[in-house]
């Protein structure tokens, strides 16, 4: 699996960090990303449903996303 490291980074780095790994997953694959900043939980939910993916684990920082769109 795949992991975007983004502790340290305020939004919306850990986003655009999310978004450029992602664009290199198949549909299914799955990429976790590591995050402290508090607004990481609401920006990668309403993230996810704007480009068609999907969070499969929201953590107090960890969140596994399953890609599911190109």
């Amino acid at each position: 699996m795949m992991e975007v490291d983004a502790r340290g980074m305020r939004c919306p780095i850990p986003i655009i960090e999310l978004a450029k790994v992602i664009r290199t997953l198949n549909i299914n694959e799955e990429i976790l990303l590591l995050s402290d900043d508090p607004a990481t939980s609401p920006d990668v939910q309403a993230w996810a449903r704007m480009t068609g993916n999907v969070v499969v684990e929201d953590g107090q920082y960890r969140f596994r996303i399953r890609k599911l769109s190109n």
